[in-house]
């Protein structure tokens, strides 16, 4: 068997296991304008950061937001705008938290007693739950929400995909060549499901000295360009390695932190 024919025999695999008509109603009190999800091949290259800056520019911007954190056994979005109330319910569904400034949040970690406890929960069982999360949720109004997805092409970003009307998705990666690969993956699970790539956004990418201002690529030579090129993806942006940030996000202040880094893509994409 050829090359041409094994991908052809996976392609054709993937399309038996992904029926079309599975798209979920939202809740009776969610009118929610556009869903674009943040996406990346691996862990640990800042999604979730991602996720929280683009939603503090749309809230600055005076859009009306919200976070669906879909990373159910990994969720950081709370903990990053130091959220730490409970959400509950009303007849209709389950009222999402609201930032300090107004972006409207679902978690797990709002819904547990102890957010420190692990979910030990099998796939199904995630993938129902990011769906109530959207199904039973009372999003009200929204311009925006954004999904910080589980890492990887799993089953849950299986599960969004095919039950949420996505408009597009932002992939997050990060200089290392390997990333190439990672991404590659995330990019044409995406493309399968007829999901446009919004952008690429590379986080750090590179750390600026304070004192002269010079840039140092830490973890080798930026790939982004290159990787948007290959898959005529207009829109990218590189984060800087930004210990401020860092530490802003980890004490719950993640809405002060400047995002200009990334408006352009922003100004972009919505």
């Amino acid at each position: 068997m050829t090359d041409e024919e094994k991908q052809a025999a996976m392609d054709k695999a993937f399309e038996r296991n992904v029926p079309n008509g599975f798209e979920k109603v939202s809740n009776e009190l969610s009118s929610v304008k556009k869903v674009i999800g943040v996406m990346s091949g691996k862990g640990g290259v800042g999604k979730s950061f991602v996720t929280s800056m683009m939603a503090s520019i749309s809230n600055k911007k005076g859009l009306k937001t919200g976070i669906m954190d879909a990373d159910i056994t990994g969720p950081s979005i709370p903990k990053a705008f130091g959220v730490h109330q409970k959400a509950f319910a009303i007849e209709q569904g389950i009222l999402p938290v609201e930032t300090s400034t107004g972006i409207k949040m679902m978690s797990i970690n709002v819904l547990v007693d102890n957010e420190a406890d692990p979910v030990i929960w099998r796939g199904p069982v995630i993938a129902g739950a990011v769906q109530q999360f959207w199904t039973d949720v009372c999003w009200g109004d929204l311009d925006v929400l954004f999904i910080d997805m589980p890492p990887g092409t799993g089953d849950v970003p299986l599960t969004i995909f095919q039950s949420m009307p996505i408009d597009g998705i932002i992939v997050v990666t990060s200089p290392q060549e390997l990333v190439e690969m990672i991404v590659s993956k995330a990019v044409n699970m995406a493309s399968k499901m007829d999901i446009p790539i919004l952008g690429i956004v590379e986080n750090m990418s590179y750390f600026e000295c304070p004192d002269c201002g010079k840039k140092h690529e830490i973890f080798g030579h930026s790939r982004v360009d290159a990787i948007a090129s290959a898959f005529g993806i207009e829109n990218t942006a590189r984060l800087p390695i930004d210990p401020k940030a860092a530490e802003m996000v980890d004490n719950g202040k993640a809405e002060e932190i400047d995002s200009k880094w990334l408006s352009d893509m922003f100004d972009s994409i919505m």
